[in-house]
Formats: structure tokens, C-alpha cells, sequence
């Protein structure tokens, strides 16, 4: 590509792009993009608005159809030649307002031009936006064309099948399950919990020596949606704040705020449509005993029980062991600390020996930072941490045999 050139081309697109544009700026733009090489296309297209170039075409009521001949050659005609994160921000843009059936049989097109691993790597640029609008609100909320939505859903099941990931999506609550807020009064409120985002980043990362993909950390949570997404927004705002590297939020809604059963109810919704649009993963749930979330993992388990691999329940309402014994051998482990869910981890080979030991040195070390209300508070706390603390030594220190 003559960088020269395309900088004039850029220079000559905004130019066009700027103010109102009438008729004859707008076939000029279309030229100028038809007209482009691939490299020049993509160029472009990464260093304008694309919401405003969208905006910026429009279909005359008696005059050329300038709008749908952009999309038809962005979406169809020249979508091949567009690199992966150019077509997610075309996608994004098309996503932005109001979407007409024009612009839902776009990202249909753009889906259905899509396999394999290239699919699976376009969907999670499209769940990295890091606010409401991820993949979820796309697919369930924006394209509301029941067979559009359907054509887009079979496709990625048909490619999952043949194009499995290997790799497990992270799935968490936030309340008393990522930091204390509900129920939880062992810890001072809005406290982080110690070894948290260790043990996310584990499961994240994987078994294997060679880590998976970074950024399959999923938030499924009862804290309602609302029509702009400011509370979805405000939690991200809050997780990210806390420490959290970028994620996905699912919420919940104001009909399903009262009571276990009906939280529950709508994160299993949620769940399911997002096990759909993801079948090519495995998935693992890391919950709390205080609000629905048992009866959540277990619904998840009988509804997929080769697709989830494991619940995890952070013990805030002190369950009994026969309780938990039960529950276990549904394969929901009750845990006290993150390193005892590190280890129950490991056992089940969802993280390495390495991620726990990495694991008990994150939550040693969050410890000591946590300004407790009382010394009583703190005491019950470091108990906690020290009895997992060792367990985990035993597991991950060469034993006295393996040294010589």
C-alpha cells in the first residue's frame, strides 16, 4: 500500500464525511471506497467513525439508494477482504440505535460469511466491548427477526460442532461471590476477596502450558437491565474499578429481583441463550450460598452436563458439610477461601499446579491488605486462609522423594 496515497484518500473521506453530506459527496465516498485496495479499504475504514459513515449515506425516497449500496459493499461485496476487528466494528455500528430489518440481514450476512475458528474469535471481538453492548444484547435484543436470529444461531452451532475451542468460559455472580456486599458480614463491605481475581485469571488461563485466549470472563448477575444500559454500565465501571480485566456482564431484571428461585430462573435464562451463542466452549460457574446461585449451577449442570464442568459456591451462609457433601457429588463444591476453590480446581484439572500456587500467593498477599472491623473478624479470616493455605502447600511443594 502507498501510505501516501491512502493518507491523501483518508484526508479527501473526512473531508467528504464532514457537515451534512449531499448526493454528490456521498457518491463520491462510495467511489472513493469501491475504488480503494483491500489494504487501502481497511486503512480507512479503521481511522473514521464508522457510525457516521453509516450515518452519513442515506436511501432517497426518490433518489439513489446510497445507504444500502455502502452496506451491500461493506457487509457483502468486499466483507472477505475486511480484517476480523473491522467487521466487529461495522457490526458494532450497525448495533447502535435503532436496528432496521436492513441492517440485521447485514450482520446476519456477516455471521453466516464466517467459520471456524474465525467465527469464534469474531464473536469474542464482539463480547470485548467492555459495556451493554456485547454479543447477548445483539443476538437477542437488536436482531429481532426470529429467522434472521435463527440463521445466525444455526450457523455458529453447525461451526461449533466442527470447531470446538478446547477452552472454558468463565462464568461469575458478583455479590458476595467477587467481593462482599449482600449477605456476607465477614469481611468489611465492598471488600475484594482474597485470591479472587487470581482464581478467575486461572480458570481463564487454563491446564495447559500454553495459555488460553485471555478475556472469557463472563459476569451473570440479578442486578436488573434497563433499556440504555446504564446500570449494566455502572457495573462495569464498579468491576473495573475493583481490578477486573475486560469482561462480559449478563444481568438480570426488576421482575426477577424477589427471591432465590426467580434469580435463579433468569441467570439460567441467560445462561442458555448465551450457551448458545457460544456452544463451542465448556463452561465453569463461580457462585455464592446466599442468593439463588446454588439452584442456578445445578440447573446449568442438568441442562448441560457435558458442557459445564464445574460450580463453585463460596460458602457465605455457613452450610453445613453434610450439605455440602451433597452437593458435591453433583459437582457443585462448596468452598471457604479461593484457595480452597483453587485446589478443588486443580483436582478436577480445570487449572494448573502452577495457577494454584499462584492462586495462594495472591490470597496471602490481599490478606494482609483488608482492614478488618474487629479482631475477632480478622482472626476467623487468616484461620480460614492459613488452613487452605497449607492444604495448597502440601499440593504444589516438590515433596522431600522428588527433591533427591
Amino acid at each position: 500500500m502507498d501510505s501516501h496515497a491512502a493518507t491523501k484518500k483518508l484526508e479527501t473521506l473526512r473531508m467528504l464525511m464532514a457537515g451534512h453530506t449531499d448526493t454528490s459527496e456521498e457518491r463520491r465516498i462510495l467511489s472513493l471506497l469501491r475504488d480503494a485496495s483491500a489494504a487501502e479499504l481497511n486503512f480507512l475504514l479503521a481511522n473514521i467513525d464508522l457510525e457516521s459513515l453509516l450515518g452519513d449515506l442515506d436511501d432517497g425516497i426518490f433518489g439513489p439508494d446510497h445507504h444500502t449500496q455502502l452496506l451491500d459493499m461493506l457487509c457483502r461485496e468486499r466483507a472477505a477482504q475486511l480484517a476480523l476487528p473491522l467487521r466487529a466494528s461495522l457490526v458494532t455500528a450497525l448495533q447502535r440505535g435503532a436496528t432496521p430489518a436492513l441492517a440485521e440481514r447485514c450482520v446476519r450476512d456477516l455471521f453466516l460469511s464466517l467459520h471456524g475458528r474465525e467465527l469464534t474469535t469474531f464473536k469474542n471481538l464482539l463480547d470485548a466491548g467492555n459495556n451493554h453492548q456485547d454479543l447477548e444484547k445483539l443476538l437477542f435484543d437488536d436482531v429481532d427477526d426470529p429467522a434472521l436470529r435463527e440463521d445466525i444461531l444455526t450457523h455458529i452451532g453447525r461451526e461449533a460442532e466442527a470447531a470446538p475451542s478446547g477452552e472454558n468460559k468463565v462464568l461469575s455472580d458478583i455479590d458476595d461471590t467477587f467481593y462482599a456486599n449482600l449477605k456476607d458480614t465477614r469481611y468489611p463491605s465492598k471488600t475484594v476477596y482474597p485470591g479472587v481475581l487470581a482464581f478467575y485469571a486461572e480458570l481463564d488461563r487454563g491446564p495447559g502450558l500454553i495459555p488460553g485466549r485471555e478475556g472469557d470472563l463472563t459476569f451473570v448477575t440479578a442486578r436488573p437491565m434497563d433499556p440504555l444500559g446504564a446500570v449494566e454500565n455502572l457495573t462495569f465501571d464498579s468491576l473495573r474499578k475493583h481490578g477486573v480485566p475486560p469482561h462480559v456482564v449478563l444481568s438480570g431484571s426488576l421482575t426477577h429481583l424477589l427471591g432465590n428461585s426467580r434469580i435463579a430462573a433468569k441467570k439460567f435464562d441467560n445462561f442458555q441463550r448465551y450457551a448458545r451463542i457460544f456452544p463451542e466452549y465448556g463452561f465453569v460457574f463461580v457462585g455464592d450460598s446466599g442468593q439463588g446461585d446454588v439452584e442456578f449451577g445445578d440447573k446449568m449442570l442438568s441442562a448441560a452436563p457435558h458442557g459445564v464442568h464445574a460450580v463453585f459456591i463460596h460458602d457465605v451462609v455457613e452450610t453445613p458439610e453434610a450439605t455440602r457433601r451433597t452437593w458435591r457429588d453433583k459437582r457443585i463444591y462448596f468452598f471457604d477461601t479461593y484457595v480452597g476453590a483453587a485446589l478443588e480446581a486443580f483436582a478436577l484439572g480445570l487449572i494448573s499446579r502452577d495457577g494454584l500456587a499462584r492462586v495462594a500467593i495472591a490470597a496471602r498477599e490481599s490478606m494482609e491488605g483488608i482492614a478488618f472491623t474487629s479482631a475477632a473478624q480478622r482472626d476467623a479470616r487468616k484461620a480460614e486462609l492459613t488452613r487452605d493455605l497449607q492444604r495448597a502447600d502440601a499440593v504444589t511443594s516438590p515433596s522431600p522423594a522428588a527433591a533427591h
